[in-house]
Protein backbone atom coordinates (compact mmCIF):
# COMPACT_ATOMS: atom_id res chain seq x y z
CA UNK A 1 0.00 0.00 0.00
CA UNK A 2 1.00 3.47 -0.11
CA UNK A 3 1.74 5.11 3.24
CA UNK A 4 2.13 9.12 3.79
CA UNK A 5 4.63 9.97 6.86
CA UNK A 6 5.57 13.47 8.31
CA UNK A 7 8.35 14.05 9.85
CA UNK A 8 10.68 15.85 11.93
CA UNK A 9 10.18 20.19 13.56
CA UNK A 10 8.85 22.47 11.03
CA UNK A 11 10.66 26.59 11.21
CA UNK A 12 8.42 28.87 11.57
CA UNK A 13 10.02 32.35 10.51
CA UNK A 14 10.95 35.03 13.35
CA UNK A 15 12.49 37.43 10.31
CA UNK A 16 15.22 36.41 7.56
CA UNK A 17 17.61 34.95 9.66
CA UNK A 18 15.95 33.52 13.11
CA UNK A 19 13.17 31.08 13.19
CA UNK A 20 11.06 28.71 15.68
CA UNK A 21 11.32 25.54 16.02
CA UNK A 22 11.19 22.78 18.50
CA UNK A 23 13.73 19.92 19.56
CA UNK A 24 12.13 16.90 17.34
CA UNK A 25 15.08 14.83 15.68
CA UNK A 26 12.63 13.35 13.48
CA UNK A 27 14.22 10.23 14.05
CA UNK A 28 11.12 8.04 14.51
CA UNK A 29 9.41 9.33 11.58
CA UNK A 30 12.47 8.04 9.07
CA UNK A 31 12.65 5.06 11.08
CA UNK A 32 8.61 4.39 9.97
CA UNK A 33 9.71 5.31 6.30
CA UNK A 34 12.28 3.17 6.42
CA UNK A 35 10.52 0.28 7.63
CA UNK A 36 7.61 0.76 5.15
CA UNK A 37 9.69 0.74 2.55
CA UNK A 38 11.70 -2.50 3.28
CA UNK A 39 8.60 -4.10 3.88
CA UNK A 40 7.53 -3.03 0.17
CA UNK A 41 5.46 -0.33 0.53
CA UNK A 42 5.28 3.15 -1.37
CA UNK A 43 6.14 5.89 1.23
CA UNK A 44 6.11 9.41 0.73
CA UNK A 45 7.69 10.66 3.51
CA UNK A 46 7.42 14.84 4.30
CA UNK A 47 9.96 15.79 6.29
CA UNK A 48 10.57 19.62 7.95
CA UNK A 49 14.51 20.09 8.36
CA UNK A 50 16.46 17.51 10.12
CA UNK A 51 20.50 16.10 9.87
CA UNK A 52 18.83 12.41 8.96
CA UNK A 53 19.94 10.54 5.46
CA UNK A 54 16.87 10.05 3.40
CA UNK A 55 16.20 6.26 3.51
CA UNK A 56 16.25 5.08 -0.25
CA UNK A 57 13.64 4.20 -2.28
CA UNK A 58 10.81 6.35 -1.03
CA UNK A 59 9.51 9.78 -2.63
CA UNK A 60 10.93 12.29 -0.45
CA UNK A 61 9.30 16.00 -0.15
CA UNK A 62 11.25 18.56 2.17
CA UNK A 63 9.25 21.39 3.46
CA UNK A 64 9.72 24.10 6.11
CA UNK A 65 7.46 25.80 7.76
CA UNK A 66 3.89 24.26 9.16
CA UNK A 67 1.94 26.17 6.12
CA UNK A 68 4.59 24.20 3.96
CA UNK A 69 3.90 21.00 5.32
CA UNK A 70 -0.04 21.19 5.21
CA UNK A 71 0.06 22.01 1.92
CA UNK A 72 2.11 18.80 0.44
CA UNK A 73 0.14 17.05 3.00
CA UNK A 74 -3.23 18.27 1.52
CA UNK A 75 -1.70 17.22 -2.21
CA UNK A 76 -0.55 14.10 -1.50
CA UNK A 77 -2.24 12.19 1.62
CA UNK A 78 -5.39 11.24 -1.34
CA UNK A 79 -2.79 9.12 -2.72
CA UNK A 80 -2.26 7.29 0.64
CA UNK A 81 -4.16 4.20 2.51
CA UNK A 82 -1.93 5.23 5.77
CA UNK A 83 -1.30 8.67 7.30
CA UNK A 84 1.24 8.70 9.75
CA UNK A 85 1.53 12.16 11.45
CA UNK A 86 4.70 11.86 13.57
CA UNK A 87 5.92 15.20 12.24
CA UNK A 88 6.49 17.60 15.60
CA UNK A 89 4.52 20.40 14.04
CA UNK A 90 4.49 24.13 15.50
CA UNK A 91 1.05 25.08 17.05
CA UNK A 92 2.24 29.08 16.61
CA UNK A 93 3.61 31.12 13.95
CA UNK A 94 4.72 34.59 14.51
CA UNK A 95 1.78 36.54 13.21
CA UNK A 96 3.88 39.51 10.80
CA UNK A 97 7.86 38.72 9.42
CA UNK A 98 9.67 41.48 8.64
CA UNK A 99 11.60 41.61 5.48
CA UNK A 100 14.44 42.40 7.21
CA UNK A 101 16.93 41.19 10.16
CA UNK A 102 15.20 42.63 13.85
CA UNK A 103 18.06 45.07 15.20
CA UNK A 104 18.55 44.55 19.35
CA UNK A 105 17.18 48.01 20.15
CA UNK A 106 15.44 47.10 23.26
CA UNK A 107 15.91 45.13 26.51
CA UNK A 108 12.78 43.29 25.65
CA UNK A 109 11.41 41.81 22.35
CA UNK A 110 7.49 41.28 21.98
CA UNK A 111 6.23 38.40 19.49
CA UNK A 112 2.40 38.36 18.43
CA UNK A 113 1.91 34.91 17.60
CA UNK A 114 -1.32 33.21 16.15
CA UNK A 115 -2.09 29.17 15.29
CA UNK A 116 -0.85 27.47 12.19
CA UNK A 117 -3.22 24.80 10.74
CA UNK A 118 -4.04 21.95 12.33
CA UNK A 119 -2.59 19.42 9.45
CA UNK A 120 -3.59 16.03 11.30
CA UNK A 121 -7.30 17.46 12.22
CA UNK A 122 -7.70 18.53 8.71
CA UNK A 123 -6.65 15.26 7.49
CA UNK A 124 -10.76 14.54 7.42
CA UNK A 125 -12.54 17.27 7.42
CA UNK A 126 -10.34 19.83 4.85
CA UNK A 127 -8.17 16.83 3.02
CA UNK A 128 -10.99 14.20 2.51
CA UNK A 129 -8.76 11.41 3.51
CA UNK A 130 -10.59 7.96 4.03
CA UNK A 131 -7.91 5.59 5.34
CA UNK A 132 -6.21 4.28 8.37
CA UNK A 133 -5.23 7.93 10.03
CA UNK A 134 -2.42 7.53 12.67
CA UNK A 135 -1.07 10.34 15.05
CA UNK A 136 1.63 10.80 17.46
CA UNK A 137 1.20 12.33 21.08
CA UNK A 138 4.33 13.97 22.60
CA UNK A 139 3.02 14.67 26.04
CA UNK A 140 4.92 16.14 29.66
CA UNK A 141 1.58 14.91 31.30
CA UNK A 142 -1.67 13.09 31.53
CA UNK A 143 0.10 11.06 28.32
CA UNK A 144 -2.78 8.64 28.01
CA UNK A 145 -5.77 10.67 28.62
CA UNK A 146 -4.25 13.38 26.25
CA UNK A 147 -3.68 11.38 23.57
CA UNK A 148 -6.86 9.72 23.65
CA UNK A 149 -8.58 13.16 23.45
CA UNK A 150 -6.64 13.69 20.17
CA UNK A 151 -7.81 11.02 19.07
CA UNK A 152 -11.15 11.67 19.44
CA UNK A 153 -11.12 15.29 18.32
CA UNK A 154 -9.06 14.36 14.79
CA UNK A 155 -10.59 11.42 13.74
CA UNK A 156 -7.45 9.25 14.27
CA UNK A 157 -7.89 5.89 14.18
CA UNK A 158 -5.06 5.17 16.75
CA UNK A 159 -2.78 7.80 18.39
CA UNK A 160 1.07 7.02 19.49
CA UNK A 161 1.72 8.39 22.59
CA UNK A 162 5.28 9.40 24.52
CA UNK A 163 6.29 11.13 27.64
CA UNK A 164 8.92 13.75 26.18
CA UNK A 165 9.82 14.47 29.63
CA UNK A 166 11.87 11.76 30.19
CA UNK A 167 15.45 12.03 29.49
CA UNK A 168 15.90 8.80 28.08
CA UNK A 169 13.82 8.43 25.24
CA UNK A 170 11.76 10.88 22.65
CA UNK A 171 13.15 13.85 21.21
CA UNK A 172 17.39 13.67 20.33
CA UNK A 173 16.85 9.98 21.51
CA UNK A 174 17.47 7.08 19.23
CA UNK A 175 15.14 4.90 21.68
CA UNK A 176 11.78 5.44 22.33
CA UNK A 177 9.01 3.95 24.71
CA UNK A 178 5.61 4.07 23.36
CA UNK A 179 1.52 3.53 23.92
CA UNK A 180 -1.00 2.28 21.31
CA UNK A 181 -4.09 4.01 22.31
CA UNK A 182 -7.08 3.22 20.31
CA UNK A 183 -10.55 4.51 21.43
CA UNK A 184 -11.60 1.88 23.73
CA UNK A 185 -7.92 0.04 25.18
CA UNK A 186 -4.67 1.45 25.45
CA UNK A 187 -1.24 -1.22 24.17
CA UNK A 188 2.28 -0.47 25.62
CA UNK A 189 5.32 -1.25 24.05
CA UNK A 190 8.64 -1.43 25.93
CA UNK A 191 11.26 0.84 25.57
CA UNK A 192 13.14 -0.31 22.30
CA UNK A 193 15.29 1.57 19.53
CA UNK A 194 12.97 3.72 17.15
CA UNK A 195 13.81 1.23 14.11
CA UNK A 196 12.64 -1.65 16.23
CA UNK A 197 9.45 0.15 17.21
CA UNK A 198 8.85 1.45 13.79
CA UNK A 199 9.33 -2.18 12.48
CA UNK A 200 6.59 -2.97 15.21
CA UNK A 201 4.19 -0.65 14.43
CA UNK A 202 4.51 -0.77 10.69
CA UNK A 203 3.21 -4.60 11.04
CA UNK A 204 0.52 -3.67 13.47
CA UNK A 205 -0.77 -1.13 10.88
CA UNK A 206 -0.74 -3.49 8.03
CA UNK A 207 -2.63 -5.60 10.03
CA UNK A 208 -4.93 -2.32 11.00
CA UNK A 209 -5.82 -1.11 7.37
CA UNK A 210 -7.87 -4.27 5.81
CA UNK A 211 -10.45 -3.60 9.09
CA UNK A 212 -10.34 -0.12 8.15
CA UNK A 213 -11.73 -1.22 4.40
CA UNK A 214 -14.63 -3.53 6.23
Amino acid sequence: MTILITAGPTREAIDPVRYLTNRSSGKMGYALAEAAQRRGHRVILISGPTAIDVPDGIDFIPVESAADMAQAVGHWITSAELAIFAAAVADYKPANVPTQKIKKTGETLTLELVKTQDILGSARSQFGFTGVLVGFAAETENVIENARGKLIRKGCDLVVANDVSRKDIGFDSSENEITLVYAEHTSPLPKSSKEDLSQDLIELLENLHPKKED
